[in-house]
C-alpha cells in the first residue's frame, strides 16, 4: 500500500518519539511519505528514528507559537510543502477527579494541548491550501464516553477536537481536510505510562477491559493505521470528523 507515494513535500508528525507518534511515522514512511518529525526531549529516540526512516527530526516546544512557526517555514523551505500534518504530541495526563486538579494545572494543560495545536495548525495553512493537504490530530474516545478522573485529558482535548472541526469548516473551501482520532485504552503510548507510573491499576484495567465490547486493548499500530486512512486520498470526501478507535467503548 503506498498511499503517499509520488506526493509532493512532506508529512510533519508531532510527538514522533511517543508510542503513538513513532507508529504514525513509520506507517507514513512504509506507505512512501517523507517524513519530519517533532519531539520535546528524547534526543536518543529521535535520533534512532530519524536515522530508521531517513526522516528528519527536531526537538520543538509547540507552545511557543514563534518557535513553532519558525519550525515549519523552515520544513516548507526545505521540503517545498506539507501534504499532511499530525498531531500526535501531547502530555502525560495524570488520572485524578477534576475537583482535585488545580486551576493552574488545568491552564497549562489547555496550552499543551489545544493552543499547541492552534499553534501548529495555523502557520501550515498556507502551504496545505497549496498541497490541498490533511490535517489529523490525535485526540482521545473520552470526549465521546467519558472515564472518571480523565477530565484533565479529555477537557483540553475536546478543544482541540472543537477547534480542528471549525478548521474543517473553514478551510474546506480550499481542499484542506481536517479530521481527528480518538484512542481508547491501548497496551502501549500513554496509557502504558500510566500503568507503569500506577495511575493505573489492575482494578482499572479490569473495568476498562469489561467497558469495552471486544474485550482487548488496542495497540498504538490501530491508531497509526486509522491516522493514515484519514490523511490518505482514500479518504478524500471526509471531513470534519473523529474516528474513535476504541474497540466499542463508545457504543
Amino acid at each position: 500500500m503506498k498511499d503517499f507515494h509520488g506526493k509532493p513535500g512532506i508529512a510533519v508528525v508531532t510527538g514522533g518519539t511517543g508510542g503513538l507518534g513513532t507508529a504514525i511515522c513509520r506507517t507514513l514512511a512504509e506507505r512512501g511519505s517523507a517524513v519530519a518529525f517533532t519531539y520535546r526531549s528524547d534526543h536518543e529516540a529521535a535520533k534512532r528514528l530519524a536515522a530508521e526512516l531517513d526522516a528528519t527530526a527536531e526537538p520543538l516546544d509547540l507552545t511557543d507559537a514563534q518557535q513553532t512557526k519558525a519550525y515549519l517555514d523552515h520544513v516548507v523551505e526545505r521540503f517545498g510543502t506539507i501534504h499532511t500534518l499530525v498531531h500526535a504530541a501531547g502530555p502525560l495526563v495524570p488520572q485524578q477527579h477534576l475537583s482535585t486538579v488545580d486551576p493552574a494545572d488545568f491552564g497549562r494543560h489547555l496550552a499543551a494541548e489545544a493552543a499547541a495545536f492552534f499553534n501548529l495548525v495555523r502557520p501550515a495553512l498556507p502551504a496545505l491550501r497549496a498541497s490541498k493537504g490533511s490535517i489529523v490530530a490525535v485526540t482521545t474516545a473520552a470526549t465521546r464516553r467519558y472515564p472518571v478522573r480523565d477530565g484533565l485529558s479529555a477537557g483540553p482535548k475536546g478543544a482541540v477536537e472543537a477547534t480542528a472541526r471549525a478548521l474543517a469548516a473553514e478551510e474546506g473551501r480550499f481542499g484542506v481536510r481536517v479530521n481527528c482520532v480518538g484512542p481508547g485504552m491501548l497496551t502501549d503510548g500513554m496509557a502504558a505510562d500510566l500503568v507503569a507510573n500506577g495511575d493505573l491499576d489492575d482494578r482499572a484495567l479490569d473495568a476498562a477491559l469489561r467497558a469495552i465490547p471486544l474485550r482487548t486493548f488496542g495497540n498504538a499500530q490501530d491508531i497509526a493505521e486509522a491516522v493514515c486512512f484519514l490523511a490518505s486520498d482514500r479518504a478524500g470526501f471526509i471531513s470534519g470528523q473523529k474516528l474513535d478507535v476504541d474497540g466499542g467503548y463508545g457504543v
